[in-house]
Parts: structure tokens; sequence; C-alpha cells
């Protein structure tokens, strides 16, 4: 293995896309920190907090070869479950909108969850290269994995929050079929899941909702259908180029939770449909190079992790801009490196400069 020069078109992506995140969240939640806490830069200062501490993050990222990543996978496993139990005790997890999934770390609200999305894909591309042999058997190379996932996703069941484990669930699904896993044990895993996520969607009333609404949000457009619509009408207002930045109209209280959930709604409001392909692109560019890094790479453990790691970034912005346009059922998602939020932020570039990390060493 010898070290070369980060792929640098990969880190100018991220820091394009931390850049308008900056400017969209100081543009969405002025108005809202104002109201709230009598402070238009209260969520903006934050959101720089934690931007500074993903940056280092990132930077020590970049310096650390592989190898210390593999000797970290199950360290931070274990790390990852406990903190998710910790949740879920009253008293010690922090509970906000009937959902408890935060944890009080030095009077910041911290997200174990977002742990959980990494740590899963770095035990994932540990075990996978480890069993390489063994991933056509069920027991040995299936079972386990299926053990820790279920794990993960049982546990963010019980915050709840359905939408990261959607995304755990996913990558689990697509680690096992890069890994060589057999389609019949994938199939398996398919049907097997279908039971659960059905009752996921069904098995609470509000998730119910979401559903028909979904469907239909016009059948309750002052309540249910309310958000997804006042998104429609952002895409809708900002046409081709917009109606300026800071013009937005639905992040006046019309559009809930405009700087973290429905943050993309604002930007084809204010930027239109090309600031809102723009952002698309630099997904898709980023996605693509860490593709093409995973097909490059010839060490297993680095050519799974890499591919965990783009498969994350890629399901997030996906999700999230799928929730926004109406194409996917409502989730709270946040958008990576754009979207209010300190424990993304902090996990999205650690996970970026794991990705430039595996790109400056030639295998």
């Amino acid at each position: 293995m010898r070290e070369g020069a980060i792929d640098w078109r990969l880190l100018l992506a991220v820091a394009a896309l931390l850049a308008v995140g900056i400017i969209m969240l100081l543009s969405t939640s002025y108005l809202y920190s104002q109201e709230r806490f009598s402070d238009g830069t209260y969520f903006f200062r934050k959101q720089l907090t934690a931007v500074g501490v993903g940056m280092t993050t990132l930077l020590v990222s970049v310096l650390l070869p592989p190898a210390t990543y593999r000797r970290f996978a199950y360290p931070l496993l274990a790390l990852s479950i406990l903190a998710l139990t910790m949740v879920l005790i009253p008293g010690i997890g922090l509970s906000r909108g009937g959902a408890r999934r935060w944890l009080s770390l030095g009077g910041y609200a911290f997200q174990p969850g977002e742990l959980a999305k990494i740590s899963l894909v770095l035990y994932l591309a540990h075990s996978l290269a480890k069993k390489r042999e063994k991933i056509q058997t069920f027991t040995m190379g299936i079972l386990p994995h299926l053990i820790i996932g279920g794990l993960f996703l049982g546990l963010i069941l019980l915050e709840p929050d359905l939408g990261t484990a959607l995304i755990l669930g996913l990558i689990l699904f697509l680690m096992l079929f890069i890994g060589g896993a057999k389609f019949s044990h994938l199939l398996l895993i398919g049907l097997m899941a279908l039971p659960v996520l059905a009752l996921s969607a069904i098995g609470a009333e509000y998730r119910l909702r979401r559903l028909l609404v979904f469907l239909d949000p016009w059948r309750d457009a002052s309540s249910s259908g309310f958000q997804i619509i006042q998104s429609y009408i952002a895409f809708g207002s900002g046409q081709l180029w917009g109606r300026g930045l800071g013009e937005s109209r639905q992040k006046l209280f019309y559009l809930p939770e405009a700087h973290t959930d429905f943050i993309f709604s604002v930007i084809g409001e204010e930027l239109g449909l090309v600031g809102a392909l723009i952002v698309l692109a630099l997904f898709g560019f980023i996605v693509v190079r860490g593709l093409c890094l995973t097909r490059k790479i010839e060490d297993p453990f680095c050519q799974y992790l890499a591919f965990g790691l783009t498969t994350l970034l890629g399901l997030q912005a996906l999700i999230h801009m799928g929730v926004v346009m109406g194409l996917m059922p409502t989730k709270g998602l946040v958008l990576p490196f754009i979207s209010y939020g300190g424990s993304a932020m902090v996990i999205n570039l650690t996970g970026a400069g794991m990705l430039l990390s595996l790109s400056r060493r030639r295998m």
C-alpha cells in the first residue's frame, strides 16, 4: 500500500455542499430562532460549532490509516449499542416530539442513531472482509450480521425512529449483496423484513396517517398533509431561478422544520430548479466518486468500507429529497452537510474524511 494525494474533487464537492448548508441554515432558521429564542443566530451558531467539530474529525480521519478504522470496529459497535440502550432509559435519554432519541453531553444533545450508522458500516466492512470465504453460508456468513443489524434496528425502532431504521436496514442488505451473499439468502432477508416494515408503518396511528397522506395529501390538507403541500408550494414558487436567497415565503412558519427535514424545499424555492439540480448533482458526484473508488480498491475491508460510506451518504440524500418532493412518505431525515443537526453533521463529515483517507491510499 502506498500513499498519494487525496481526491480533491471529492473534497471540493463536500466543501460546496457544506457552504450551501451554512448559507441555507442561516436563511431558513433566522426567523424561527428569533421567535423561539429571541436570537436569530441561535441555530446558526450551534451548527457552526458542529461544523468545527466535524471538520476536526474529518482531518483526523484523513490522516488515520484504514488499519486503525478496522481496530475500532468492535469498540465502536459496543459503544453504539450502549448509547442506543441508554437513550431509552427515562431520565437519561432526552424526549422530544414523542421520541426518545438524544443523550445530553455537556449541554449538547447527541443522537446515538447517527453514530450507529457509521458503526454498522465499519462493523460490516470488517466482518465481511474477515468472512469472505463463508459469506455463502447462512449460519456463518449471514446470521451474525443479521443478529447485529437486527439489534441495531430493534433499539432504534423503540425510540422510535423509522427513518434511521430504514437507512440501516438498506445498508445491511446492500453490503451483504456487495459482499457476495447468495440471492436466496437475500430474498429470505427481504421476505422476513416485509412484515416488520409493514407493522412499523401501520402499527402507530401517526405513521398510518402519513402513509395515507402520501397517497393523497389533499385529503387532510390542513393537518397531516400540510407539510408536503407546503413543500410542493415551495418548489412551485421557486420556478427555474428561485425567488432569491433569503426570500422564501414558505419558511415563514408555513413549512414546519424548514431548517431540518424540509430544507431542500427551501433550496428549491430560493434557488429554484437550477439550485436544486446543482445540489443534486453534487451528491451524485460524491456517489459516483465513491463507487469509482470502491472499484479501484483491491483490499476487501477498504473496498467494503468505501462502498458502505458512499451508500450511507447517497441513501440519506436520496430519501430526504424523495420525501420533500412527495415521492416517499414523510420521514424525519436530514440532508447530509446541509440540514441542521450537530450529530448528523459530525458523523457525516467523519464519514467523508474516511472516504478521503481511502482515496489517498493506492491498494
